[in-house]
């Protein structure tokens, strides 16, 4: 038999080429519509055994899908996803068990193994050409070995805590996130910056400004476009303040839908920005002599949807209720602001002369204040607490803000005299003091999470300078909880 020509040798099909293969490709408008029709699943709530099925059903189903990621969060906040066979996790979804001695803030080593359970409602179909074609992602339980809720979990506290107050009197709790992040040339540009001592901008046209090729503008259109095709219902993004700074906006939703979306909105950003050949960055403060990130979290209250923060003759148009939330937050402020703020790097964000909030107090029109209370109606009235940082646990934070708002101590009556200005803490080191000592930050989480929490904390900031000083020191980014690995660690 005659060997192929070289021209014929060339085009034959390798045995690792994609038409071999068949995977699942859905355009942008689909998935968008496919997202919004399991949002609605969620916010309807639609029994969980009943969607459990459905989703059961569509894998087996579709023939084209190759894995199913599954994914959680740690305690300090990082996202973690494993990729399971479709065919393996329809015959063993009961059965998934990891090493939870592995993540930062779990199990300990001689009692490691852990479950995942799958939340199949937080389920999602994903854009192939940022996750590549093939695969869907749910969201993940953290169980015990008995099947229980794990206590580290926080994702499944915040769930437990919303079904809690919906099912005692129809209480829904809405947030949304204001996330910012920075663009750097480069990819792995944090993990890089010990070497470096220095992040390098993509862009230096400020707020609102780039022109439609600019590369910041380029990567903003790519992950905004991302996120509306899985359902999050975008509502306006733009570069933000500081050279190289972004922002995408999305509809508010029930409070864990609202917190999941954020660790899909930094996955997202982090994923395209490597397509692009450079780095998201959610650090609060990377380079200093700009504006710093927050991620600035708005919350409502709603019983059979009336939003019980407004009221059209209250102060600010915020009713009792909403004021009340406001000075339960504003009263546990110094206990609270570990889990708000939760790095070394944290602590340079919060300074006034960059429009971040460094006062515990509440206002309508003052961005040095932790709280404040933006223009709104009947619809859109809510209380916007400004003090979050963009690398915080947002399953911690939201669970912490609500649980505080709606059942802390309210602030003390007003004695007439002029009111002592207080202040949040200005480094790491204060904010774990004021956490570890307190009685209602303990009571939140339980002794177990509380002392864990305060020790990865306190691990981190031994390994910084306590004096922040001007310049960002690269201890402070080797060593961030977002971004360090076990390599740059054992050095220490």
């Amino acid at each position: 038999m005659a060997k192929p020509t070289e021209s014929a040798r060339s085009t034959a099909p390798s045995p690792s080429s994609n038409a071999l293969r068949s995977f699942l490709e859905i355009p942008y408008d689909e998935l968008e519509e496919l997202n919004l029709e399991a949002k609605q699943q969620r916010l309807a709530r639609v029994k969980p055994d009943l969607v459990r099925e459905q989703r059961m059903k569509y894998l087996r189903d579709e023939k084209r899908i190759k894995a199913v990621t599954v994914c959680f969060t740690d305690l300090e906040g990082r996202m973690h996803m494993l990729d399971y066979d479709k065919k393996f996790l329809l015959g063993s979804a009961d059965n998934l068990t990891f090493d939870g001695s592995s993540i930062h803030g779990f199990s300990a080593q001689q009692e490691s193994d852990l479950r995942l359970g799958i939340d199949w409602p937080a389920f999602y179909w994903l854009p192939s050409d940022v996750f590549g074609p093939g695969k869907v992602l749910v969201f993940g339980e953290v169980l015990e070995k008995d099947g229980s809720p794990y206590i580290a979990d926080l994702r499944g506290r915040l769930k437990a805590y919303t079904e809690k107050l919906f099912n005692k009197d129809g209480t829904v709790c809405n947030v949304a996130h204001e996330v910012e992040g920075f663009l750097f040339k480069g990819r792995d540009a944090e993990r890089h910056y010990h070497e470096t001592n220095a992040f390098e901008f993509l862009s230096t046209g400020g707020y609102y400004h780039s022109l439609p090729g600019d590369g910041l503008r380029q990567f903003i259109d790519s992950a905004a476009e991302a996120q509306r095709a899985m359902g999050f219902e975008n509502e306006k993004d733009h570069p933000e303040v500081a050279p190289s700074q972004f922002e995408m906006n999305f509809k508010y939703a029930d409070a864990l839908i609202g917190a999941d979306q954020v660790q899909l909105y930094k996955l997202l950003a982090r994923q395209v920005a490597s397509q692009h050949g450079l780095t998201a960055s959610f650090l609060p403060k990377p380079v200093t002599g700009v504006n710093g990130s927050g991620m600035h979290t708005n919350l409502s209250i709603s019983k059979k949807g009336v939003n019980t923060f407004y009221d059209k003759k209250g102060q600010d148009s915020l009713s009792k209720s909403g004021w009340d939330f406001i000075s339960r937050v504003l009263n546990a402020a110094p206990d609270i602001c570990l889990v708000l703020n939760s790095s070394v790097n944290a602590y340079r964000r919060l300074d006034p002369h960059y429009e971040a909030p460094n006062q515990i107090k509440a206002s309508a029109i003052d961005r040095g204040a932790m709280v404040r209370i933006p223009l709104g109606n009947e619809k859109s009235a809510r209380v916007e607490v400004r003090s979050v940082a963009p690398d915080s646990n947002p399953y911690m934070s939201v669970y912490t803000i609500l649980r505080t708002g709606l059942e802390g101590d309210r602030e003390p009556a007003d004695t007439g005299k002029k009111p002592k200005i207080r202040m949040l803490p200005d480094n790491i080191c204060d904010a774990v003091r004021a956490f570890k000592s307190s009685t209602f930050a303990k009571d939140l989480f339980g002794e177990t999470v509380h002392t864990k929490y305060a020790e990865l904390k306190l691990a981190s900031a031994d390994r910084c300078p306590k004096a922040l000083g001007s310049t960002v020191k690269s201890n402070e980014i080797q060593f961030h909880h977002e971004i360090t690995n076990q390599y740059l660690w054992s050095k220490f």
